[in-house]
């Protein structure tokens, strides 16, 4: 029951996070993400003191190779924040929420191309599915989808090499918000000294907001990694449609996003596609 509270919680908080986001439409999404690497280093810090596992970061810093790959992760997640901070301020947030239904197809892509992991016939027809969802959009648009694609390239991809790493959730995190922070302090700094910075705004509503962009980030994060450890991985991937479904509704009923045909088809698209994947592993397990 303590890990489906953790993995609620932390859905719940991706969910309403567009609207957060939204509010800081006036802000630049490259700024937004330095504030929340910064602020995430403190919040992130304070949970491994408080369980106790802020030794154990010791003998992971000293590896150069666990280090290195930190990084790399570091990158992808920042990448990640970015795309989705930029699609959610800037009218696109229906583009971000294909991005996360497509995802854990492309997670079992990546485990078949490099774990060499079995498909079955219901995966394989979901993940062509896909592909003809994403070609006929590139089709439609004139170009290719990059907001949803880079979502989903990044995220599967940090979600993927997360699995090779050696060491706690919370340390993980813990380190690669703290790999970035100096890239984060340097931007923030110089756009500040530039006066194109909103941290210092003479309202007490900008620098809020950014700052609050740390909890809004280390909490969900950290309740999701707890709340994967104590749960199946089928309920997990149940629970992690929660995320898309409620950014797709925000999108819609309070952004008022144009929700074209275009548009309906590659969602109907990918919603079976998904019908198909879960019926085939339902199928696989009995």
């Amino acid at each position: 029951m303590e890990g489906f509270i953790f993995a609620i919680s932390a859905y719940v908080i991706w969910g309403f996070l567009p609207i957060y986001m939204k509010a800081m439409s006036h802000i630049s999404p490259i700024e937004i993400v330095a504030h929340r690497i910064i602020w995430s280093v403190p919040i992130a810090g304070f949970v491994l003191i408080m369980l106790g596992r802020f030794k154990e970061l010791a003998s992971v810093i000293r590896n150069p190779r666990l280090v290195l790959m930190s990084f790399v992760t570091a990158t992808l997640i920042s990448i990640n924040w970015g795309i989705y901070v930029w699609a959610m301020t800037s009218g696109h947030a229906l583009d971000a929420a294909l991005g996360y239904f497509v995802n854990p197809l492309f997670s079992i892509f990546l485990g078949a191309v490099l774990l060499k992991e079995h498909l079955n016939r219901a995966q394989l027809i979901a993940i062509l599915i896909v592909v003809c969802a994403v070609s006929f959009l590139s089709w439609e648009t004139g170009n290719l989808p990059w907001i949803p694609l880079g979502i989903t390239l990044s995220w599967g991809t940090y979600a993927f090499l997360k699995k090779s790493l050696p060491m706690g959730p919370n340390q993980g995190f813990f380190l690669e918000v703290l790999l970035l922070s100096p890239i984060a302090f340097y931007y923030v700094i110089t756009l500040e000294k530039k006066g194109f910075g909103h941290f210092y705004d003479t309202s007490y509503v900008n620098p809020l907001l950014l700052i609050g962009t740390g909890l809004a980030t280390a909490l969900p994060m950290m309740l999701y990694v707890n709340g994967a450890k104590l749960l199946r991985l089928s309920t997990i991937g149940i629970l992690q449609y929660l995320v898309p479904t409620m950014i797709f509704i925000i999108a819609i009923f309070i952004f008022k996003e144009d929700f074209g045909t275009s548009k309906l088809i590659v969602f109907s698209m990918i919603w079976f596609a998904l019908i198909i994947y879960s019926f085939g592993v339902k199928i696989s397990r009995e």
